[in-house]
């Protein structure tokens, strides 16, 4: 009788140990977790720490193109809307081979396309341009629009790219005040 007492209690104990190490076990998964969380939580500032000018050379809206392999920066008056293709940096012209690029957005609640024509710069190589202009009051009215969503879209070394463009009132017009 004392032997079957002494057995139960073993096992019991065993019983206990192995379920007090089961419980030990399976915290130390959890601790990995929550670091590698604080890990995944500094890389947005290096986002802010990458921003560039919000600027581009001709005082003008600039929009990405890619993950920034190309910008192109949007400067108008009460006339005409001027595109320049501009590098990586936002800085220098980048002439393309297009004869036009194109804004989409919506006039009037309806779909509309803009097509800018290559006005090459005296810089750009013959058959290239920087450069595109177009000169229509709907186009100017759609991108001061809050709600036309107008898309730059650009072929650039025969790769598309489009780019959103938003509205900055303080990006249109400085060239030409006088």
């Amino acid at each position: 009788r004392f032997m079957k007492t002494f057995l139960m209690a073993t096992g019991v104990l065993c019983i206990t140990a192995i379920g007090c190490d089961t419980k030990t076990t399976s915290t130390p998964p959890t601790k990995p977790s929550t670091e590698s969380l604080s890990i995944d939580g500094p890389p947005p500032p290096t986002v802010e720490v990458h921003a560039h000018a919000s600027e581009g050379p001709h005082h003008g809206t600039l929009i990405e193109l890619g993950k920034e392999e190309f910008h192109a920066e949007l400067v108008h008056d009460e006339k005409a809307v001027t595109v320049y293709i501009l590098d990586s940096s936002a800085k220098t012209l980048v002439p393309i081979e297009s004869k036009e690029i194109t804004i989409n957005l919506l006039h009037n609640s309806q779909p509309k396309q803009f097509k800018l024509v290559a006005t090459p710069a005296e810089t750009d190589p013959s058959g290239k341009s920087s450069t595109f202009i177009l000169i229509d009051s709907d186009l100017i009215a759609g991108i001061e629009s809050e709600s036309s969503s107008p898309r730059l879209n650009v072929v650039i070394e025969g790769k598309p790219f489009r780019g959103m463009i938003t509205h900055e009132h303080s990006s249109h017009g400085h060239a030409h005040d006088h």
